[in-house]
């Protein structure tokens, strides 16, 4: 006479074996969606401020399409290390600073960025005038006095950064979940063409 298992031992080692498979099956998802969809980035710095304090932890999108302006991205900055800044122009804009009224403008359409920008900063402190080349893109800080970006670079090839750089777009602060948030791109850009 055969001996089989008692019907509960069976239930549980089935239970097991399940929970292990769900178990691997969800980490090797969460693996693919870090390596091809989203990843999460850690502000190091006060470049970002107002709308990044240093310790947000962000969510970058990988499959962000094509980049825009007022779009905050992730790149590999002027000196290889991951960086994040927002976008200002794309390739053949012309971007000026400043105005009469000390504004940037784009394709001659000045930016209210009272929104994002840093309290008691300027647009710039620095004058400039450059028209940027297709595929690249001029990036600033929102805290512009304390921002090392395009206007620090103008020297190395123009400042700009290739399209291709761009890690992602950052979406959400996730981390702390008091500054939980989605990041949308500022409706002063939705006037430049």
């Amino acid at each position: 006479m055969a001996v089989t298992e008692e019907p509960e031992k069976v239930k549980k080692k089935s239970a097991v074996r399940e929970t292990l498979f769900l178990l691997v099956v969800g980490v090797g998802v969460a693996l693919l969606l870090q390596a091809f969809v989203v990843k999460s980035f850690w502000i190091p710095s006060e470049s970002m401020e107002k709308t990044l304090l240093i310790g947000d932890r962000v969510s970058v999108n990988k499959l962000h399409g094509e980049t825009e302006r007022g779009d905050i991205v992730v790149f590999k900055g002027w000196n290889g290390e991951d960086t994040i800044k927002r976008v200002i122009g794309v390739g053949g804009d012309k971007v000026v600073c400043c105005d009469a009224k000390r504004r940037l403008t784009v394709n001659g359409v000045a930016l209210e960025e009272k929104d994002y920008l840093f309290p008691g900063d300027y647009p710039s402190g620095d004058k400039f005038s450059v028209t940027v080349p297709k595929g690249k893109l001029w990036l600033m800080g929102d805290h512009r006095a304390n921002s090392a970006d395009s206007r620090d670079h103008v020297d190395l090839p123009g400042g700009w950064i290739d399209e291709d750089e761009v890690t992602g777009r950052a979406w959400a602060i996730y981390w702390p979940l008091s500054r939980m948030t989605i990041l949308s791109r500022p409706e002063t850009f939705a006037n430049v063409h």
